[in-house]
């Protein structure tokens, strides 16, 4: 889409993850300019084993529930995302979404008019088969992470009210039912919340000489 107006000639943000040999792996394009992912956030979906250690974990019937951030303060436009790992005991496991027939575990984000949502990710499900029912149904096991991305509102009336740092909470509902090879526990929801601090732009203009006309 050619851009128009105030927005003509300026390029939206963009990440590309090459390897050494040359590949591309992963890439993270924007569609506004004003939004952009924060380095955190990149490293997060990228190396989950680097943000190891800064969970907080959070009571969950069954299941052990730690929730990450990638980032702890961000700016009006900052893309970050927020986790929730799942840490199941051996011989157990939650149905995946698009599973018939059973209760699959879901994340249910409150929406928020300082922070918009993007699309939840889920990983990659694991087929088992059940033998007693002669089955086979998608299903998460062992150590899992559900990813949300969000953006922070970059509109000029909220960019105004961010005059100095405030704290927003991110907040959410995880919904699932854990089972293993002999009965399934009765369905659980755990309240998830994680705390960003939002910090003002820094609103000084640029030397004229390389301000965009």
């Amino acid at each position: 889409m050619e851009a128009t107006g105030f927005t003509k000639g300026m390029a939206h943000p963009g990440y590309f993850y090459v390897t050494p040999d040359g590949v591309v792996k992963e890439k993270f394009l924007e569609t506004a300019y004003t939004d952009r992912d924060t380095a955190n956030s990149l490293i997060l979906k990228l190396f989950p084993a680097l943000v190891e250690g800064n969970g907080r974990q959070v009571p969950a019937p069954y299941i052990k529930l730690i929730l990450f951030q990638s980032d702890e303060a961000v700016a009006p436009g900052s893309h970050f995302t927020v986790a929730a790992e799942v840490a199941l005991p051996p011989d157990t496991h939650v149905y995946a979404p698009g599973v018939k027939g059973y209760k699959p575990i879901q994340l249910i984000m409150e929406a928020s008019p300082d922070v918009r949502l993007l699309p939840l990710r889920y990983p990659k499900a694991k087929v088992l088969f059940l033998p007693a029912i002669s089955e086979s149904v998608p299903v998460y096991e062992g150590t899992f992470r559900l990813l949300q991305d969000a953006v922070v509102s970059a509109d000029l009336q909220f960019i105004s009210s961010v005059t100095q740092s405030k704290t927003i909470t991110v907040k959410g509902t995880l919904l699932y039912q854990a089972c293993d090879s002999k009965e399934c526990y009765r369905p659980q929801k755990s309240d998830v919340s994680w705390y960003m601090r939002i910090i003002p732009l820094d609103r000084e203009r640029a030397p004229e000489a390389i301000q965009h006309k």
